[in-house]
């Protein structure tokens, strides 16, 4: 049974980020933006002019009241404590902003829009350094590879994934998704390829900054490895009967969360198919991210299966959630020292689920 976090927003919640404070932020269609305290309380509220839905907000690591949020075309940065007026607004993108990223050194800023350009913001200079333009629809994420502030990923509704090196103007490598798909047409566990094209909605890296998932419209996951300048897909999975809405990697794992338009969550572990194709594995610490649709109550049912594969050698999920709702977002943070899921759906509300540690 998930705890809802209520009184905050009156229209759906699009976007979630934490700070290493505890602080949550979140935005919503119409402009609204809201922070909140770890029990839940709303601390603060601003509502953008013009009121363009909030598509990203991001925690600055090193600076946790500084917060960057996206809408419209426009990013603006706040002070959490005072959200009266924004510190500054970078007017970079010419269409809407679907997804900002930070590197690690926090001196660059990507921000993928509708017409599939990334912008690269140089914060110290306040001006674009990059204008990165390789997708041909739109360019629905993009994420920074950590220990690698030079580098990062995309994908798009193009069905492209792309891995970019910001010395360069062009991507070090492309793949389009839909490449796979006759191959998945004839496995009778992947229905409906022809009904559901392999449009990329979100990427999410991992820690180690070389393994990073893919989730799409096809209802596949996909997991790739960096190899220098080029990528390999290593796994393909479903879980999801419609489309993968969201995908976020736990900080310092290969743990997985994945939210779908089938109003599931699921908890993937991939630590020991990655480990299997690396010659020194990596340490885990398990302790340690489509818009509208009716409402409908659901009391968030949650069940645990066998982590693994099952005997035809299908990877099956740690943890499925029946949440009901099309997931926006997907967030995974410590509240009051415990690990919990916080999702964001077609609802007002945020939904929060306990999440044991493995």
């Amino acid at each position: 049974m998930a705890v809802k976090w209520t009184g905050g927003h009156f229209s759906p919640v699009l976007c979630l980020n934490a700070s290493q404070e505890g602080l949550v932020a979140s935005g919503a269609e119409g402009g609204d933006l809201m922070v909140w305290g770890e029990d839940g309380t709303p601390l603060g509220h601003t509502r953008f002019q013009g009121a363009d839905d909030v598509t990203s907000v991001l925690f600055a690591p090193s600076c946790p009241t500084k917060l960057y949020a996206s809408h419209g075309e426009t990013i603006s940065i706040l002070d959490v404590r005072s959200l009266k007026g924004s510190l500054d607004d970078f007017h970079a993108n010419e269409e809407e902003i679907n997804c900002v990223s930070l590197n690690e050194t926090e001196n660059l800023l990507a921000s993928a829009d509708d017409s599939g350009t990334i912008k690269i913001l140089d914060l110290e200079n306040k001006k674009v350094s990059r204008s990165l333009k390789r997708h041909s629809n739109i360019c629905s994420s993009v994420a920074f590879r950590p220990q690698r502030p030079q580098s990062l990923v995309s994908c798009g509704l193009d069905m492209q994934v792309m891995l970019w090196n910001l010395q360069k103007a062009r991507p070090l490598w492309i793949t389009n998704l839909q490449e796979d798909e006759t191959e998945e047409m004839e496995d009778p566990q992947s229905p409906g390829q022809l009904l559901n094209p392999a449009l990329a909605h979100s990427v999410s890296v991992a820690s180690c900054g070389n393994i990073f998932s893919c989730g799409a419209e096809d209802g596949k996951i996909r997991i790739f490895r960096v190899m220098g300048v080029k990528c390999e897909q290593e796994l393909g999975f479903k879980g999801h009967t419609l489309g993968v809405s969201h995908v976020c990697f736990l900080p310092e794992s290969y743990l997985l969360l994945t939210g779908g338009n089938d109003g599931k969550i699921m908890l993937w572990d991939i630590g020991s198919e990655v480990e299997k194709k690396q010659k020194s594995p990596i340490k885990h610490t398990h302790k340690k991210k489509t818009k509208r649709a009716a409402y409908t109550k659901q009391s968030g049912n949650t069940h645990a299966s066998v982590a693994g594969e099952d005997e035809r050698g299908k990877i099956l999920p740690k943890l499925s959630i029946e949440h009901g709702e099309k997931v926006n977002w997907l967030l995974s943070t410590k509240i009051k020292g415990y690990q919990n899921i916080l999702v964001a759906d077609q609802t007002n509300c945020i939904s929060v689920y306990p999440l044991k540690e493995f």
